[in-house]
């Protein structure tokens, strides 16, 4: 028998998915809108009024806290990878067809893993954000490709399919403007994410299943038997 044992029965699904408290300044409690078919990882947090589409998936130790600033909008078969963080700032807000958001994110984006996402802010339609980078205050406009560590800040439109740099601070639209065309290789890259992930959300969604007990965890029933049976 193996040494690496577990030990009792772990609670490895779990995840917290609650309403924002209320306050002066959000004084409606909204509890987030999950469709059926996203997949959200262990151990991550969706308070308050998220809006998540269909084939999403959220990966492990995400934090999509609308508390502060709101609404949050993920659209269809976009990737939350693992370690993002989504907060905005209360009373500042974008507008996309007419509606407010603190942050909206389009489809096909991905969002690796570690970088933070801070409204108001939009992220266009099949863009792709790097490891560690940071969108504060912004918008990026559809196709673009922000490469690790990254900052794009201080009210910046970046335009559609441009490039930017590893490490690049964007903090004028002088800056954003001057950036260079989005290469095929990122663009095949970025679209190899989006695929990626989406077969993720599916299989992820069949191992840990829909089984939920008491506690409010959901769990897969042959895991447990498994561990009952070690």
């Amino acid at each position: 028998m193996s040494k690496y044992n577990t030990l009792d029965h772990s609670n490895i699904y779990s995840y917290f998915i609650s309403s924002n408290p209320i306050t002066s300044f959000n004084p409606v409690s909204i509890y987030p809108t999950i469709h059926k078919t996203a997949f959200i990882s262990p151990f991550s947090s969706i308070i308050g009024d998220v809006r998540i589409c269909s084939e999403v998936f959220i990966g492990c130790n995400s934090t999509l806290r609308a508390d502060e600033g709101t609404p949050f909008y993920i659209d269809h078969k976009t990737n939350i990878q693992d370690g993002v963080t989504l907060h905005g700032l209360k009373n500042m807000k974008f507008t996309v067809n007419e509606e407010t958001y603190s942050i909206y994110i389009g489809k096909e984006v991905s969002i690796a893993h570690g970088a933070l996402i801070h409204g108001p802010c939009i992220i266009g339609n099949n863009t792709f954000v790097g490891f560690n980078a940071i969108v504060f205050n912004s918008i990026v406009e559809d196709s673009c490709y922000i490469d690790l560590g990254a900052i794009i800040t201080n009210g910046v439109r970046i335009p559609s399919n441009r490039y930017v740099p590893v490490g690049a601070i964007i903090n004028t639209q002088e800056k954003a403007n001057a950036l260079g065309m989005i290469s095929q290789n990122n663009e095949d890259f970025a679209k190899g994410v989006v695929k990626s992930n989406i077969e993720l959300s599916q299989a992820y969604s069949l191992k840990f299943g829909d089984t939920r007990c008491n506690c409010g965890l959901s769990y897969n029933l042959n895991d447990l038997n498994n561990l009952e049976n070690k």
